[in-house]
């Protein structure tokens, strides 16, 4: 008789998969919009090299941030499990 115990089925490491595209996709985007907000006018505008310069290495610095802690964020959110359809309530027939 085999053990499966520890195992995962295909369905869960397919929700497995789908979060974390989920979450490098997600994330790629919220550092992408933050890094463009905040280095965004070092490409838009003639600005001298002593504001363009931070402000590249700001928004980098930022985007990697948000980057780390979105990546997480969602992950960690996956691992507790599934939120309740009824938020407060705790026994289905109530």
């Amino acid at each position: 008789m085999a053990n499966n115990a520890g195992r995962r089925t295909q369905g869960e490491r397919d929700a497995i998969t789908v979060e974390i595209g989920y979450a490098l996709c997600s994330a790629a985007f919220a550092a992408a919009v933050l890094f463009g907000a905040v280095a965004g006018p070092a490409f838009l505008f003639d600005l001298p090299d002593t504001v363009k310069g931070p402000l590249l290495r700001t928004g980098a610095g930022l985007a990697v941030g948000v980057f780390v802690v979105r990546v997480v964020s969602v992950l960690v959110r996956f691992r507790r499990g599934p939120q309740p359809s009824q938020p407060g309530r705790t026994n289905p027939d109530s």
